[in-house]
């Protein structure tokens, strides 16, 4: 067999996930760039050039809304980042009940979103949930958690923390499980005690598993629109509404053009906060 014919070869074994890669990817990609700069729906469209984009950042609550979606990227990425780290350190020593406690903490991710929102909403009550009932039960008034505009996102941004932290946990597990034991092992023969090993061992040679977390925690704020939809709805006001949430709510109301440059709009911004982060975080690694 000739070397072109090799080529070939393998080019064949290739054709069908590139079929798939172009037709669920590539094809939707452009194709909603160029339904972006159209006035559209399900039967006809009309070319409008980018009077699309020029309305979409005249939106009154689109300033409202990336200033929330960044609030919310920031607070759950870095909440995630820590209490996983410190889950993941805690679960990869030599506790007993380890292996229990590492089921419970992945249980939340195994969960419908909506599910959590719905069920959340409801413990938040403000006379009837029962997180403010068990507060109240030792004196405590508790507040409007998902009525207050100071306090609506943070309690959304908790209920995020919750659900995703597992998987946070399970990408830091098998980073802290890949560290060569004789480092602790010479740093428990020069003396050195738990802190220590965290602090010089733990935690520097877990870098490229926080670099991924960092990563996945960051787009997946910026992007978040199914907890906030089943909690707030935007609300109250605009208090809780995303970049992701205005979008929708366009769609609801038919401006079909219009809700799809939000998406290409939202894409952009997400790749130009993310891509320098990426790189950032990259020349910061620690090879093992």
């Amino acid at each position: 067999m000739t070397l072109a014919q090799k080529k070939m070869y393998t080019y064949l074994f290739l054709l069908p996930a590139g079929i798939i890669y172009f037709v669920f990817y590539l094809l939707p990609t452009f194709m909603s760039f160029f339904f972006s700069m159209t006035r559209w729906t399900l039967t006809k469209w009309q070319y409008i050039g980018f009077d699309n984009y020029i309305m979409f950042f005249e939106e009154s609550s689109l300033q409202i809304g990336f200033k929330n979606t960044l609030i919310f990227a920031v607070v759950t990425c870095g909440l995630k980042v820590i209490l996983a780290l410190l889950l993941a350190t805690l679960l990869t020593s030599q506790i007993w009940f380890k292996d229990y406690f590492r089921s419970m903490v992945f249980f939340p991710t195994l969960l419908s979103t909506i599910a959590v929102g719905i069920a959340f909403s409801t413990m938040m009550h403000p006379t009837q949930g029962v997180i403010n009932t068990g507060l109240a039960a030792i004196g405590i008034n508790g507040p409007d958690w998902l009525g207050n505009i100071k306090l609506a996102l943070f309690s959304v941004a908790f209920v995020d923390v919750w659900k995703g932290v597992g998987i946070a946990t399970v990408i830091y597990i098998a980073g802290i499980m890949a560290i060569p034991q004789h480092y602790y092992e010479a740093l428990k023969i020069d003396g050195g005690n738990a802190f220590k090993g965290f602090w010089y061992i733990t935690l520097p040679l877990s870098r490229p598993a926080m670099n991924s977390v960092i990563i996945l925690a960051f787009i997946g704020g910026l992007r978040t629109f199914d907890l906030i939809w089943a909690m707030t709805r935007g609300g109250p006001g605009f208090s809780t509404d995303l970049i992701a949430s205005i979008i929708y709510k366009q769609y609801q109301a038919g401006f079909y053009g219009l809700a799809t440059a939000g998406n290409v709009i939202l894409f952009f911004a997400i790749s130009l906060l993310a891509f320098p982060l990426y790189m950032f975080l990259n020349r910061r690694e620690v090879d093992l």
